[in-house]
């Protein structure tokens, strides 16, 4: 099972380059993977038919019970064939229906695949958490599928619409998930199904939101507007998603906990009357529109509707039922999908009012949607006539709920049966006064996928008993109640046949009367849950806009004001109430009096900082605060701390100086006597709350501190190291996720900065036509000497050509060209010897970027690009993925970042060993010298060429130009 899954995702990452080489025929290849699942189904058949199933499980994380479980049974497998066989089958379509100059082919293959994987791990999935997870992937891919032509509005808003209504029920879903999971002690679902918990309120509400979750995936009312919209997608997507595949999992879900859930009381009127109400509403819309996509899409929704009602009525023969109409459903509207996708390609429109006489052109489409849709209006002898049978007869023999749930699907199947023929007629049929619109020629190959679904729908019709078994395994799970109904294609004369001939008959008068029925279904037309939802959306962007108006008048000081008096609040409350001190061991004032004195110079510093005027002494009087927290770890015995408190603090304080070249020279905000006179009291109060609050929780702890331990721990893997072992070893989960952040920060605050393209710009000598920004900057003073006088005799870096002699700083160059290397080997030596010593990646890499630095402040933007060629996210790129393979690296022997060690013996150096927390940290290392040199590239090369753009010293297109002078 997790084999097929994985190939899906792994054949799905290579549709880019199976595209660009294959063209469109590399969907042939991509089919591989649902074909051989849908192989690999029916070999299970018999397993699963006999209420057999088969398991996998790994356990991912066991102490706390999160485990990744599949499970195979009878419901599963007849979603399996569909999810995995259908998608084959629309693979397969696609090799006909695009173009190799199709624009992005390569992405969507990808992410069409890829959903096929999504959707067959979601329903094989056996934990709630597992099914979330996939759950929510096909929110992401159906997202990226229906936004395909994301140069369109309307595509766009589609998508965007699909996303927040499936998210916001997944995410409601999930809390249920939640509730469900701790009421029934696991969440295993198969195990829950089993032995349900006792209705308790927390259960119902869980129920009530796993349902909104599963009808807002199923399109239900109201939630159904998005599904229409989704019609933005090209074909494939509409057949697959939206027939066979995505809006099938909410119905999954609820026959999935149907078995445990469907007598809680809230759970049948939730369903049966969302499930009526969408299949009625669906249906009626439907028979208004001109748009055969559309046509088709609110059919869906009033099928799903249908489908909803069945799996959640609760009873053995509504279960069979539902079961027989999810195959069913699957098996006309699919290729009604695609012939519709066929009858675009060959006429260029799916107008209804403008397609005539395509039935007698394209005889063998006409006839496969014929079949279709004969078996979406329910006649005989097709699989849908079988599949309605069974619903009418359980639901007759049901509770009183239930008889009135047939009335409600018995007016819906008139209405089904009207827009199937509304469908046939508008697609294939001559008009009178239109004329026969020209069509060119189909292939076999375009036709087969469809061809192959409608005649299965025929042949399946007589042979549903073939079915029985399978579907039988499901149904057997609710409790028997009178005589169990099997699957066959005639059950004789009665009430059940009185009633699909009735449907039938009401469906031929409503689209007989096609005229008029439109004409009043316009007239009473509520407005639609498309315009009422954008209505919502526009008048939460409008309060949104007014409430960031109001709140962010652009000051940071009222920001940060606000943030420390809601948390001063938030503190002193709870302290007041709870006095956490009593009992409370004494608070020392210091261990050593050195401490005491680093901490009042600290103090003035933090404290000057709210007089000074000029932003270049706030800034020197800001990191001279931070310079007293590392003297304060080193007086404490904290040397790692106190390496990376220094090298950030240094790295932030020439941030600080590049940012404050193109702002002005003084603060501009003016700050009245009362404002200022208040802003020392509540930086103390909020000091003092945070130092009391950091007090009380080192007194509430009860257990032994886990540092003895740690220290032990370390010893017995021979390192001295703690800290560094911390990082790149027991936690280093953490360190993985914050160097993502961290990478992710970089980028995203470089990328705000700019606009452009990451790397637009040459850093070539010969773009510079006149001085560099450093030059341009200074006022020219006629003390010092001009010209070549004082121009040293060698150049000391590699673009010192490009300073003005008279703004160069010899001892500078000197000294930056000197300690450049010894700088770079100090970083690698702080790399490997954080085993042993002080050091590790992250303070490594800043190191790197302070020599960068320095070869950046002696010679300006092109003597960075001499020391550092190569773009900075190739180090930050490098470095993730350097440290994400040395964490799968540890599956090979069971589980993420588990560590190892090879030894070995060198001829000059003896003997060594290296282990994979040392590699984990190089790509460490890598990163942040990536994410240093990315942000002095663009604080600091990039406005250097803006200035040199604005003084015009710049040559036109950023090349060499003859004739330049002297730099």
């Amino acid at each position: 099972m997790i084999a097929l899954i994985v190939a899906h995702f792994a054949l799905a990452a290579c549709a880019g380059p199976l595209v660009h080489r294959l063209g469109r025929r590399a969907f042939v290849v991509l089919a591989l993977p649902p074909a051989a699942a849908t192989v690999w189904a029916f070999t299970r058949w018999d397993t699963v038919a006999s209420s057999g199933a088969d398991t996998w499980s790994w356990q991912w994380i066991p102490d706390y019970g999160v485990a990744l479980d599949l499970r195979l049974d009878a419901l599963a497998e007849l979603m399996v064939l569909l999810a995995a066989g259908v998608g084959a089958l629309v693979l397969l379509y696609c090799a006909s229906y695009f173009t190799d100059d199709t624009p992005q082919l390569g992405r969507f293959a990808g992410n069409l695949l890829a959903f096929a994987g999504a959707m067959l791990a979601l329903v094989l999935a056996d934990d709630l958490i597992t099914l979330y997870v996939f759950w929510e992937l096909t929110t992401v891919f159906s997202y990226l599928l229906i936004g395909h032509g994301s140069e369109h509005r309307h595509s766009r808003r589609s998508a965007l619409q699909a996303l927040v209504v499936t998210t916001f029920g997944g995410l409601a879903m999930l809390v249920g998930f939640l509730i469900l999971g701790q009421a029934a002690g696991t969440y295993r679902i198969s195990a829950i199904v089993a032995d349900p918990p006792g209705t308790t309120l927390a259960v119902s509400v869980a129920l009530v939101l796993v349902l909104c979750g599963a009808l807002s995936k199923s399109a239900i009312w109201p939630f159904s507007m998005w599904l229409p919209n989704a019609m933005a997608a090209p074909t494939p997507v509409s057949a697959y998603l939206h027939a066979a595949a995505m809006v099938k999992a909410g119905v999954y879900l609820v026959a999935r906990l149907a078995p445990a859930f469907a007598d809680v009381p809230v759970w049948k009127p939730v369903v049966l009357v969302l499930g009526g109400a969408t299949m009625l509403l669906g249906g009626w819309r439907a028979l208004r529109l001109n748009d055969l996509k559309l046509v088709l899409a609110y059919g869906t929704v009033s099928q799903l509707g249908f489908l909803t009602l069945l799996a959640g009525t609760g009873n053995r023969n509504a279960a069979l039922a539902a079961a027989a109409m999810i195959l069913a459903h699957a098996l006309f509207k699919a290729p009604l999908f695609l012939v519709t996708g066929i009858v675009d390609h060959a006429a260029g429109t799916r107008d209804l009012r403008e397609l005539s006489g395509v039935g007698r052109s394209l005889p063998y489409v006409a006839g496969v949607a014929v079949l279709a849709a004969a078996s979406m209006a329910a006649l005989p002898p097709l699989l849908g006539f079988a599949a309605k049978e069974a619903a009418f007869e359980a639901l007759l023999h049901g509770s009183a709920a239930d008889r009135w749930a047939l009335a409600v699907v018995v007016a819906g199947s008139a209405l089904t049966t009207a827009y199937s023929l509304r469908f046939v007629w508008g697609a294939f049929a001559r008009k009178p006064g239109v004329p026969d619109t020209p069509v060119h020629r189909v292939g076999w190959a375009f036709l087969a996928p469809p061809a192959l679904l409608a005649v299965l729908g025929l042949v399946l019709g007589p042979g549903v008993g073939w079915t029985d078994r399978l579907l039988g395994a499901y149904a057997d799970t609710f409790p028997a109640d009178g005589k169990p109904y099997h699957l066959a294609l005639w059950h004789g004369f009665g009430l059940a046949l009185l009633l699909s001939a009735l449907a039938w008959a009401a469906g031929t008068v409503l689209f007989l009367g096609r005229a008029r029925v439109t004409r009043l279904s316009r007239r009473i037309a509520w407005p639609t849950a498309d315009s009422v939802f954008g209505h919502l959306l526009l008048g939460q962007e409008r309060l949104a806009l007014q409430v960031t108006g109001f709140i962010q008048r652009g000051s940071l000081s009222v920001y940060l004001a606000t943030t420390l008096l809601v948390m001063l609040a938030g503190q002193l409350a709870v302290l007041v109430i709870d006095t956490p001190w009593d009992g409370a061991v004494r608070p020392r004032l210091w261990d050593n009096p050195l401490q005491g004195a680093v901490a009042a110079l600290t103090c003035a510093a933090a404290l000057l900082c709210l007089t000074v005027r000029r932003r270049m002494k706030a800034v020197v009087l800001a990191g001279l605060t931070g310079y007293g927290a590392a003297l304060l770890f080193v007086v404490q015995g904290a040397p790692d701390l106190a390496l990376t408190q220094f090298c950030v603090e240094t790295v932030s304080m020439i941030v600080f100086v590049l940012v404050l070249r193109r702002m002005p020279v003084h603060f501009q905000e003016t700050v009245s006597t009362w404002r200022r006179a208040a802003r020392i009291p509540m930086a103390l109060a909020a000091a003092a709350t945070i130092g009391v609050g950091m007090w009380v929780a080192a007194a509430a702890r009860t257990a032994e501190p886990a540092g003895a331990a740690m220290v032990r721990e370390v010893a017995d893997h021979g390192l001295k190291d703690v800290v560094a072992t911390i990082l790149v070893d027991l936690r280093a989960w953490d360190t993985m996720g914050e160097s993502a952040v961290l990478a992710a920060a970089a980028i995203g605050v470089t990328s705000l900065i700019y606009l452009h393209r990451r790397s637009e710009g040459t850093m070539v000598q010969e773009e510079l036509r006149g001085r560099t920004a450093w030059s341009l900057s200074a006022q020219h003073s006629s003390r010092l000497p001009q010209g070549d006088e004082a121009a040293p005799e060698r150049s000391w870096l590699a673009a010192g050509a490009t300073l003005a002699p008279e703004h160069r700083s010899i001892v500078f160059e000197v000294v930056a060209r000197l300690l450049f290397h010894p700088i770079l080997v100090l970083s690698v030596y702080l790399l490997f010897c954080a085993e042993s010593l002080p050091g590790g990646g992250f303070v490594a890499g800043l190191v790197a970027g302070l020599a960068l630095i320095t070869r950046y402040l002696a010679g300006g933007r092109f003597e960075l690009a001499e020391a550092a060629p190569l773009q900075p996210g190739l180090f930050t790129g490098l470095g993730l993925f350097i440290s994400t393979g040395v964490g799968l690296l540890g599956l090979a022997d069971g589980t993420v970042l588990h560590a190892f060690t090879y030894y070995g013996q060198l001829p000059v150096f003896g003997k060594y060993h290296l282990g994979t927390p040392v590699l984990f940290d190089f790509g460490v290392y890598l990163l942040v010298l990536g994410v240093v040199l990315d942000i002095v590239r663009a604080l600091g090369a990039k406005i250097d060429r803006q200035i040199e753009r604005a003084a015009g010293v710049l040559t036109p297109e950023g090349g060499p130009e003859a004739g330049g002078g002297p730099r």
